[in-house]
C-alpha cells in the first residue's frame, strides 16, 4: 500500500505573528528512498523560536526556508525503509526532518536514539538542541564559575529551564524571569531555582536587585528587548551576557530593538556574546556524557507541552510567542 505524506509548506513570508495562510497543507504519495537514504516516519516535531527566523529572508546563520518548501524543523521518528547500511528498519532517529509525516533523508545530521533510555520527545528537548544550547551557552560562552549569580530570561522554556538547573548543579545561584505565577512557582518548586521574577506582574528591575544582591555574573538572554536593557544595568564586574535568542523581537513589524544600555558593558568591564549551537557539534558527546547521568540521578528534570496533529502546526507554533506552554513545545504527528 502506498504511504501518504502530509507536509506543511511555507507559501508566504510572515509579517508579524505567523498566520495559517502563510502555510499550505499538502498531501502526496511517499517516494521510496534513493541509494544512501532512509525513509523516516515522524513521531514528534520540535517547535522552536529559531524557526521564526528561518521563515524570514536575509542573512543569517542558515539559509531561509524557500517558498514552496517544507517548513524546516527538528524531529524524531522511526526508520520504515532504508537504503543506507548505517540504518536499519525499526531504528529510531533524530534529525532535521521537517514538518511532515514522512521524510526521505540522507545520513548527514541523522542520529540514532534509544527510546528505552528516554521518551522520544526528550531527544528534542533536554537531550536535543535546547539542552545542548543551555549546556554550551552557559558553561562555554557564559564561562560559569562556582558561586556566580546566573539570571536567565525565558526561564520556563526549553532552554532557560535547563540553564538554571545546570547553574545549580555547578554550584551557582539561579534566578529566572518568566511570565505568570504558575511558571515562576514551577521554577522554584520543581526546578530548584533560588528565585523567580514574574515579568508580567513584578517590577523587574527592583526584583533583580532584591534577588541578585551581589549583582549578575551571567545573564543568559532568550528574550531581548526591555528585559535585556534592564539586565544590563545590573551586571557585576566582568559579567558575561550570553545572547541565545530574542523572542520578544521575532514578530516585530518595525526594526529590531537593540540594547540602549550597552554602555553598562563598559562600566562593568563585561562582555556580550552571541552563539549558535551548531558551532559546538563536534563536542555534543561531552554534553551528553555529563547530562545523561544528571538525568538518571534526578538532578536534571524537564517538562513538555505536547500538541497533537500536524494540521495544528500554526496554532501550536503561535504558543511560543503567546506563552501558552511550559518547558519544551512539541507537535505529536
Amino acid at each position: 500500500m502506498t504511504r501518504q505524506n502530509t507536509q506543511v509548506v511555507l507559501v508566504r513570508r510572515p509579517e508579524g505573528m505567523v498566520r495559517p495562510d502563510d502555510f499550505e497543507l499538502r498531501e502526496l504519495p511517499v517516494a521510496d528512498p534513493d541509494e544512501g537514504e532512509v525513509l523516516v516516519e515522524t513521531a514528534y516535531i520540535s517547535l522552536d523560536p529559531a524557526m521564526r527566523g528561518w521563515m524570514r529572508e536575509g542573512r543569517s546563520y542558515v539559509q531561509p526556508v524557500g517558498l514552496g518548501e517544507v517548513m524546516r524543523a527538528g524531529a524524531v521518528g522511526r526508520v520504515v525503509a532504508s537504503r543506507n547500511p548505517g540504518f536499519a528498519e525499526g531504528d529510531h532517529v533524530t534529525g532535521v526532518l521537517g514538518v511532515q509525516r514522512y521524510a526521505c533523508v540522507g545520513e548527514r545530521g541523522l542520529h540514532k536514539i534509544d527510546p528505552s533510555m528516554a521518551p522520544l520527545p526528550a531527544y528534542l528537548g533536554v537531550l536535543g538542541a535546547p539542552g545542548l544550547t543551555a549546556y554550551f551557552g552557559l558553561l562555554e560562552v557564559g564561562a560559569l564559575e562556582e558561586g556566580d549569580t546566573v539570571l536567565v530570561s525565558g526561564a520556563a522554556g526549553a532552554v532557560g529551564s535547563v540553564v538554571g538547573q545546570i547553574a545549580k548543579i555547578r554550584g551557582a545561584r539561579a534566578v529566572g524571569i518568566a511570565g505568570g505565577p504558575e511558571k515562576c512557582a514551577h521554577l522554584v518548586e520543581q526546578l530548584g531555582f533560588d528565585a523567580a521574577i514574574d515579568y508580567k506582574n513584578d517590577d523587574v528591575r527592583a526584583r533583580i536587585k532584591a534577588t541578585c544582591p551581589s549583582r549578575v555574573n551571567v545573564y543568559f538572554d532568550n528574550v531581548g528587548g526591555e528585559l535585556l536593557d534592564i539586565a544590563l544595568t545590573q551586571l557585576a564586574m566582568r559579567a558575561r551576557v550570553v545572547i541565545c535568542g530574542a523572542i520578544s523581537q521575532y514578530n516585530n513589524l518595525e526594526q529590531t530593538r537593540g540594547p540602549k544600555n550597552y554602555l553598562s558593558l563598559l562600566v562593568a568591564r563585561a562582555r556580550m556574546e552571541g552563539f549558535v549551537i551548531f558551532d559546538y557539534a563536534p563536542r555534543y558527546g561531552e554534553a551528553f556524557a555529563e547530562m545523561g547521568p544528571w538525568l538518571a540521578q534526578g538532578k536534571l528534570t524537564y517538562r513538555e507541552t505536547v500538541v497533537e496533529g500536524i494540521e495544528n502546526f500554526v496554532p501550536a507554533f503561535q504558543r511560543l510567542f503567546t506563552g501558552e506552554k511550559l518547558g519544551k513545545l512539541v507537535l505529536k504527528v
